[in-house]
């Protein structure tokens, strides 16, 4: 039966005495004390109980790794979840980019008939088709005194053969 010999350390990296333990250090019985005969205690005398340190607890290993498979599986469907409605999103943005192109290029094609109406040309076309004749020097009233400036006179001119206004029809 050998005999532990212990150094306990101190604070500054020193040692104290060694003192010699009654246990065994390895085996099966290594917390089994030594017999030991004394001048105080004799052979016959069971030794004192100590405490022992606590077994060790193992913990099951099983429900971690479930719980780490099931996070790991959420998180896998989630990613793939996530990234399928992305993709949803970006074919459903490029719809309404082509839509919004098309709706683009009929409101040009609006801008540039309506351009052609405004211009000086086509609204006196257009006028002569309604009947209209151009005015000669108009007469202006001013408001603050309610002057007239200018002789206003009526139209003069005739209709156009298109206008709507035919004299007996």
């Amino acid at each position: 039966m050998s005999v532990a010999t212990v150094r306990t350390p101190r604070s500054g990296g020193r040692t104290t005495a060694t003192r010699t333990s009654e246990y065994r250090t390895h085996g099966s019985t290594a917390l089994k004390p030594e017999p030991r005969v004394s001048a105080e205690r004799p052979a016959t005398e069971p030794p004192r109980l100590r405490v022992a340190p606590p077994a060790p607890v193992r913990v099951p290993h099983a429900p971690f790794v479930l719980l780490v498979l099931i996070v790991v599986v959420g998180g896998v469907l989630g990613i793939l979840l996530v990234n399928t409605k992305i993709n949803e999103n970006a074919i459903r943005l490029e719809r309404l980019q082509q839509q919004q192109a098309g709706l683009d290029l009929h409101e040009q094609q609006l801008r540039q008939q309506i351009a052609e109406f405004e211009s000086p040309g086509n609204l006196a076309a257009h006028a002569r088709e309604l009947g209209l004749v151009p005015a000669g020097t108009p007469a202006f009233i001013r408001l603050p005194d309610g002057r007239v400036v200018g002789v206003p006179q009526p139209a003069g001119g005739q209709p156009s053969i298109t206008s709507q206004q035919g004299d007996g029809q």
